[in-house]
């Protein structure tokens, strides 16, 4: 590796690695954002008390069973194989030509929203069983308690392993240079084969790379810690205070 030609490349062509470093945090971003949400819904729905029997507990099996499906399918298949399936499918089956970015932030979403609903799940699985009865004790319906009582407490437990998803994702985001997607991997190949010099280019890849998920790994270390407040509390209040009579002489 040429110091010379490490200089020259960083030098010549910053602009074309900050655009990729910018498509690639855009795309991590939303697809970590959605997929919380949709992980959420995902969670909350698979975790609905089934009904002894009738119409509604068919409902709800078959529903379970859908989201069940989509699941294992997302994380049993590689996002590279999906965003080929998915964009490249769309095209041939339906005739549908969609544009790569968007293609890209719906494939990391759904994946992402795959992985979070299994985390969301364990985290509402987590909470003390004490809590539901109470909530039930005092008349809150199923959405009332999640709303209320343990969505709230699942949202903090649940930030960590949320955190995580989203490093992933700006690492994956490499293999959608299969459909075009003008991603830091891909500007690097572009750059790389522009001199012939693909040690000092991916070089400066991975320390781009490093740089995203570092800072993305202490901001939500940050946030955490601002969650979980300070760490003494001073109990404030009104205290009673016993007066101590003056001994007589």
């Amino acid at each position: 590796m040429s110091l010379e030609w490490l200089i020259r490349i960083a030098t010549n062509y910053w602009p074309m690695f900050l655009r990729g470093a910018w498509i690639t945090l855009l795309i991590s971003i939303v697809g970590t954002v959605v997929g919380f949400i949709i992980g959420l819904c995902v969670g909350v729905i698979k975790t609905i008390p089934l009904p002894e029997k009738g119409s509604k507990r068919i409902f709800l099996k078959t529903i379970n069973g859908l989201l069940s499906a989509y699941i294992e399918f997302f994380r049993g298949t590689p996002m590279i194989v999906q965003s080929m399936v998915f964009y490249y499918g769309t095209a041939l089956v339906f005739d549908i030509h969609i544009d790569r970015l968007l293609a890209a932030m719906i494939i990391v979403s759904v994946n992402t929203g795959a992985y979070m609903s299994e985390i969301v799940r364990g985290g509402i699985s987590s909470i003390d069983k004490g809590q539901f009865e109470a909530a039930h004790a005092i008349g809150m319906n199923h959405v009332q308690t999640m709303t209320n009582v343990v969505l709230p407490q699942v949202v903090r437990n649940i930030l960590p392993a949320t955190g995580n998803e989203f490093v992933i994702n700006i690492k994956d985001t490499s293999v959608l240079n299969v459909i075009s997607v003008t991603e830091l991997y891909f500007q690097t190949k572009t750059i790389a084969g522009n001199n012939f010099r693909y040690t000092e280019a991916f070089f400066i890849t991975s320390i781009i790379y490093f740089v995203m998920t570092f800072t993305v790994t202490r901001i939500l270390r940050a946030f955490e810690r601002k969650l979980d407040g300070p760490e003494n509390y001073n109990m404030l209040g009104n205290q009673m205070q016993v007066a101590i009579p003056k001994k007589l002489d």
